[in-house]
């Protein structure tokens, strides 16, 4: 898994809440087996039209968001069904950070498994960044996870939390996989001695 420790990248903000995991990809792209490549898919029935050219009014479509990688949303984002390819097509796309004054919970557990930053702030601070981000379009957010600290080139700075074992394993870039192989000498001792254990009853 990618660590993350800072970031900075161009703000895409979407003024939607309720934005669920069906509008983040829909269950149509769910048939692939791998990890990658699902970010082509992402908000596919808002990004484009009937005629499968983009949709211009979408947020995501405008030029000022192009190559952004923080997304700024509003209350509930990642609600609905619990599927993991909504972060995978969020990164594939290019997201890093998610920005919302809060999260599905199942949603907002599988973006720290998948190298990405969700971050919970309040609604007057969302409120300040989506004006921000219009009035310096286009703007960007420097995001430091070790400070957990939200900067801007236009004097703002902002505060959040992060419950310290997630913050350690996205610092370190630890997944489950991670965590388990962090002890690979003690589990193969344990296996070893057991090994010999065996061997000696026998």
């Amino acid at each position: 898994m990618k660590a993350f420790t800072t970031h900075t990248g161009t703000v895409a903000a979407m003024d939607r809440a309720n934005v669920d995991t069906d509008q983040i990809i829909p269950k149509q792209f769910l048939k692939r087996i791998e990890r990658t490549g699902f970010g082509q898919f992402l908000f596919f029935d808002w990004r484009f039209l009937a005629d499968g050219s983009p949709d211009p009014a979408f947020e995501l479509n405008q030029p000022l968001a192009a190559g952004a990688s923080v997304l700024l949303a509003r209350r509930n984002f990642g609600s609905g069904s619990s599927r993991e390819h909504a972060p995978w097509a969020l990164d594939d796309y290019g997201f890093r950070v998610v920005i919302a004054p809060s999260f599905a919970d199942i949603f907002y557990n599988n973006c720290f498994k998948n190298g990405m930053l969700p971050i919970v702030l309040t609604d007057e601070q969302v409120e300040e960044l989506f004006q921000r981000a219009t009035r310096f379009a286009p703007y960007q957010l420097h995001v430091d996870l070790k400070s957990q600290t939200i900067t801007d080139d236009h004097g703002l700075k902002l505060s959040f939390e992060v419950q310290p074992f997630r913050r350690h394993c996205l610092l370190n870039g630890l997944d489950d996989i991670g965590l388990t192989l962090a002890h690979e000498e003690k589990i193969t001792a344990f296996e070893t001695q057991r090994g010999l254990e065996t061997v000696a009853d026998t």
